[in-house]
């Protein structure tokens, strides 16, 4: 209940389908081949990641694997077992209690508080390089607001106009889609789902399953990762449900623990 709570408190955003989409566009238009984004790190069980070194996988805090699991992590179809699981300082478990009184209450006020005061990224070190798949650089600028990102994910689906399937898997085809950056804080950069006609060509938001999955920004070297899928704040009549139109999706932003990520990797001696 707990990891069902954070995506349908993070559309994301975790399943059948994936990635919430426009409810006028084709769905054919959203799906990808996973040969496109090699880096992408399917996290054991559902949530993603973003190579971005040989053997660093970098992700949300509460998508990382538990450290010395022996599930491995899929990355260009390679399964890469786990060495070690960094999670960073500031990271919060979120309590059962929370998710219990949301359920209760119908109300997730105490939820989106408790979580934007998380920390919510970890790394990951792979037992072995993920040989022959180029990473993705890390975005080390502040620009991030009102740029046009790209975001992918393999978990649930759905449209704006009906929202997330609730009974979707969390792992299946991959999708992308984009939107523009709206906002953002020393945490976290966030987005909204807008309808049409006020929509990107190919907007959409994560949905359940995509915790940890990569918001990239493009330029004439290839993909940076601005960010990482972490929670959503719904529209008031949807309280307690995720993929609706009006929705916020909350993603940890990555230039700001960039000198984070560099000290535990030069700390592990790469």
């Amino acid at each position: 209940m707990k990891r069902w709570l954070l995506l349908a408190v993070i559309s994301l955003p975790f399943t059948a389908a994936a990635v919430v989409i426009r409810g006028d566009v084709d769905d054919a238009q959203y799906r990808i081949d996973g040969s496109a984004f090699p880096a992408l790190a399917d996290m054991p069980g559902e949530g993603h990641g973003a190579l971005i070194a040989p053997r660093w996988v970098v992700t949300a805090a509460h998508a990382a694997p538990m450290e010395g699991m022996h599930a491995a992590v899929m990355i260009d179809g390679q399964p890469h077992a786990v060495e070690r699981v960094f999670l960073h300082p500031g990271y919060r478990r979120m309590p059962d209690a929370l998710g219990q009184e949301a359920l209760a209450t119908g109300s997730p006020s105490r939820i989106h508080a408790f979580l934007a005061a998380s920390d919510d990224i970890a790394l990951v070190k792979l037992a072995s390089p993920a040989a022959g798949v180029r990473p993705m650089r890390l975005y080390r600028g502040n620009e991030e607001v009102t740029r046009i990102a790209t975001f992918i994910g393999k978990g649930a689906s759905g449209n704006g106009d009906r929202g997330q399937n609730p009974h979707d898997a969390h792992r299946t085809l991959l999708r992308r889609a984009e939107n523009a950056i709206t906002g953002a804080n020393t945490r976290y950069l966030w987005y909204r789902f807008d309808a049409p006609p006020h929509a990107l060509p190919h907007e959409g938001v994560l949905g359940s399953g995509d915790s940890g999955g990569p918001l990239m920004i493009r330029d004439e070297n290839g993909w940076q990762l601005i960010g990482l899928g972490s929670w959503i704040t719904a529209v008031p009549e949807h309280a307690l449900e995720a993929g609706f139109y009006g929705q916020v999706v909350h993603n940890v932003r990555i230039s700001r623990y960039a000198d984070w990520i560099d000290s535990v990797m030069q700390r592990e001696g790469d």
